[in-house]
């Protein structure tokens, strides 16, 4: 194990703490960071478009690009996967906007279906027009940019959905995590989810999983799919454990039609702290990041065979909690993270 105790390149928001950060799928040194004023609890949120600067002897140095003011606080940010210069953003009064980095000041579109504040955006790496958001309000919606109103509406949980993301595998498959620690599987293909004549997903949101996996007795806050294995996927929260769980394990399948199972692989004491991100190596099937409140962002390696998960590296430049960390989708190896210091670091580890 390694610790790196300075950053390969970092640029500081004053007065905005970082919730998200995410890499452009169009170009390699593009990212975006969705941030709020203090710390997203009061008062507005920026969009922040970001580039790599490349310096002497393979060195990056990052610079602001641009940003755009919201009223509210941006807790997510996801690209669009048709258009290199759009992207979305999941704000604390229940709203998504989109804007266009080509343009300046506004968004050019806003959806306000949402009651409570939306926590994630995930845009579809193969479903390319559709993007989903999940909200305290414990509903998961599907939208398409072209389209007034969402979709699809899915009664996901009962409580704060922390996060909601398409199976890079497979567009119609989507998994999602709650306060109440469970991740659920649902599968847009299912006929619960076809609208009668006289009703639509709007007004009749659904809500039958195909898999509910108990994943822990805290909160989730993230999880991730793993981009190698497609029933493979990675939850961690306020227990501080990171887990992998295989979804093709269901142990039953009660009165309610939802299938419940999940077979642990790993369970890792990751953190001292919370975890507040996960995300899964887009290069390597082995390979996770998970960024927490105890202020580090740390790379693991999660083998399959028992005892095959070892923390490798541990990033801890940040002073203040880590809300979010992203591999790049080009680089090999390069990640950044961001946290409520309003510093976003980007660094090999």
């Amino acid at each position: 194990m390694s610790a790196s105790q300075a950053p390969n390149a970092l640029v500081q928001t004053p007065g905005f703490a970082h919730y998200s950060v995410a890499w452009s799928p169009f170009h390699n040194h593009r990212l975006a960071v969705a941030s709020a004023a203090n710390f997203g609890l009061v008062g507005n949120g920026r969009l922040h478009t970001v580039s790599l600067v490349p310096g002497p002897r393979g060195t990056h140095g990052v610079k602001v690009d641009k940003f755009f003011e919201a009223q509210d606080a941006l807790y997510d940010v996801a690209w669009s996967e048709i258009h290199e210069n759009q992207l979305v953003g999941s704000s604390g009064d229940g709203s998504i906007k989109m804007w266009d980095i080509t343009l300046n000041d506004f968004p050019i579109r806003s959806w306000c279906e949402h009651t409570r504040e939306v926590f994630s955006v995930d845009w579809s790496n193969i479903r390319k027009d559709a993007f989903l958001s999940s909200s305290w309000d414990g509903s998961v919606k599907l939208w398409t940019p072209d389209r007034p109103r969402s979709v699809t509406t899915l009664q996901a949980h009962l409580s704060c959905v922390y996060q909601a993301l398409f199976s890079p595998h497979h567009s119609d498959i989507l998994a999602t995590c709650s306060t109440d620690g469970t991740i659920k599987i649902f599968d847009l293909r299912n006929p619960a989810y076809a609208s009668g004549p006289s009703s639509n997903a709007f007004t009749n949101p659904v809500s039958a999983a195909v898999l509910t996996i108990p994943a822990s007795v805290t909160e989730l806050l993230s999880l991730d799919w793993n981009k190698y294995r497609p029933f493979l996927i990675a939850s961690a929260g306020v227990d501080r454990l990171i887990k992998s769980w295989d979804c093709r394990m269901v142990a039953n399948s009660p009165p309610s039609g939802e299938a419940v199972g999940g077979l642990c692989e790993h369970q890792v004491p990751g953190h001292e702290y919370a975890i507040r991100k996960v995300q899964w190596s887009p290069h390597r099937a082995d390979v996770l990041a998970t960024a927490s409140y105890d202020m580090t962002c740390r790379i693991w390696t999660m083998n399959p065979q028992p005892g095959g998960a070892h923390l490798l590296n541990v990033h801890d430049p940040h002073t203040e909690f880590v809300a979010g960390c992203g591999w790049s989708l080009f680089d090999e190896g390069l990640i950044a993270s961001c946290g409520w210091d309003g510093r976003l670091c980007v660094f090999h580890p």
